[in-house]
């Protein structure tokens, strides 16, 4: 209690000191950068539009912030850190508000809220975007759209595209264009001094490594610059099958994913079908010509008996709207997360048992398959340490919140498919998707590239400001190349 009663004094301190530089009554001594009228607002406990900001897509997490600083432009975001070093409080950072663990919201500090921040420019001679801190996958797609190009994405449109693309991005189009990080080409940043910086190939070179695999640990991505691709319309959507069919299924989808070109990127799981019985899903996205695809569709129908079967030409815009029903926010959600350098027999065996046994008719199993360009880049040349071809598997509890259920049979449920995968899956899995329980997974994410991020992470935020993203190795495993 002592403690949340000190953070709420500095929350206040810092909320006033905010609101002067915000009105133009002081200029805080010694940063030069702040003498621009603040044009966001600031929220704390108790003030209109707080609880609003406190909803993340994760309806467990519980967490109290003790303000919100409503950025809307880079000088605000460095007001907000300078303003909370001061006062000696946490600091987050809110873009899609989409982490599972809640890393977006710091119980009793200050939250950096990027969510106004969310203009995307696009230049469509370069094939460049210039995307601002806040801004969704959804976002960058419909820019993207009219210019007849696309971003790579994640699965999801609400994603906020900075935190996706810095922790890796796997997505429709990273067979063919790699990762989200593999496309990111600058990074505008406001570091833990506050100061402003660029990083990229060339400038900040190092910092640009490290931002690529590395999330948020670095400072706050205040706006980027991404490439675009021109894939055209993707032949792409959604084929459901019968639950026990799913061991036939997700076998024919190893196979299929083993010899496939980079144009086809193919999501696999379990979603809930329309009477909330477990469904084998295949989410197919197609981006080379025509006549292939066609021929990869009837494959993968023919896996199985489908109930569902939507396939078409669509852009990236709305391909990316195929799973926010599925996974709806609001509801409480427990993810943990293997990677799989192949689906053995074994693991589709636990796939099939977890859906027969799951706890809410909600939770969802996601497959998504590492290949083609974005296993071409060299392990150290990003902080991404997993390039080896592997199946990244979303183990996703998801139930409705409900007084007294504090969801220890879902998160059991998703607990124990984990364990099941274990033997099967590479020591390290993705660092975005990992909790705060999976410090052993997190020890090898980064692989041969841990130590370098470990001294960069010194380097450039040594009081550990940004304490709440996502997790880096505590020391260098042993076993770990490089």
């Amino acid at each position: 209690m002592a403690k949340m009663n000190m953070a709420a004094r500095s929350g206040l301190a810092a909320a006033r000191e905010l609101r002067a530089v915000m009105q133009g009554k002081v200029v805080l001594p010694g940063e030069d950068a702040y003498r621009a009228a603040i044009q966001g607002r600031i929220l704390r406990a108790g003030e209109d539009g707080y609880s609003r900001a406190r909803k993340i897509w994760n309806g467990a997490i519980d967490h109290y912030p003790a303000l919100f600083a409503l950025c809307e432009t880079v000088e605000d975001v460095q007001a907000a850190i300078g303003a909370a070093r001061r006062h000696g409080l946490a600091l987050s950072v809110r873009g899609g508000g989409y982490d599972w663990a809640g890393r977006a919201l710091c119980h009793g500090g200050m939250v950096i809220d990027l969510s106004a921040m969310r203009s995307v420019t696009i230049d469509p001679a370069a094939g460049i975007a210039t995307v601002a801190g806040g801004a969704t996958g959804s976002d960058l797609a419909a820019a993207a759209a009219p210019h007849g190009l696309a971003a790579v994405t994640g699965t999801i449109g609400g994603i906020g595209i900075a935190g996706l693309t810095l922790g890796g991005g796997y997505g429709p189009l990273s067979g063919r264009c790699g990762l989200a990080l593999d496309n990111l080409l600058e990074a505008e940043m406001v570091l833990a001094d506050g100061g402003r910086t660029t990083a990229d190939a060339t400038e900040n070179a190092d910092l640009f490594w490290a931002l690529r695999g590395g999330g948020g640990n670095f400072g706050v991505v205040a706006s980027m610059r991404v490439r675009l691709h021109a894939p055209g319309t993707v032949l792409a959507g959604l084929i459901t099958f019968p639950w026990p069919e799913a061991e036939a299924v997700l076998r024919g989808y190893a196979e299929i994913m083993a010899t496939a070109p980079d144009e086809l990127t193919v999501q696999a799981g379990m979603l809930p079908g329309v009477d909330g019985e477990p469904m084998v899903y295949l989410a197919p996205a197609w981006s080379g010509e025509p006549a292939g695809g066609q021929r990869f569709m009837a494959a993968l129908q023919r896996l199985g008996s489908p109930a569902v079967s939507q396939i078409g030409f669509m852009s990236i815009a709305e391909l990316l709207g195929r799973f926010d029903a599925h996974l709806a926010g609001g509801r409480n959600y427990a993810i943990r997360t293997r990677s799989l350098p192949a689906l053995t027999p074994r693991a589709v065996s636990a796939f099939v048992a977890a859906g027969k046994c799951r706890t809410s008719p909600h939770s969802a199993i996601t497959i998504d398959c590492l290949r083609g360009a974005a296993t071409r880049v060299r392990p150290d040349a990003t902080a991404f340490g997993l390039r080896e071809p592997h199946f990244m598997v979303g183990i996703v509890a998801a139930w409705e919140p409900a007084i007294g259920d504090g969801g220890a049979a879902h998160r059991q449920w998703a607990r124990a498919l984990s364990d099941r995968l274990a033997s099967d899956a590479l020591a390290g899995s993705h660092a975005s998707m990992l909790g705060p329980d999976d410090q052993q997974q997190t020890a090898f994410a980064y692989g041969g590239n841990a130590a370098r991020l470990q001294y960069l992470k010194r380097r450039f935020d040594p009081d550990g400001i940004f304490a709440s993203a996502i997790a880096l190795p505590a020391r260098r495993p042993r076993g770990a190349g490089g």
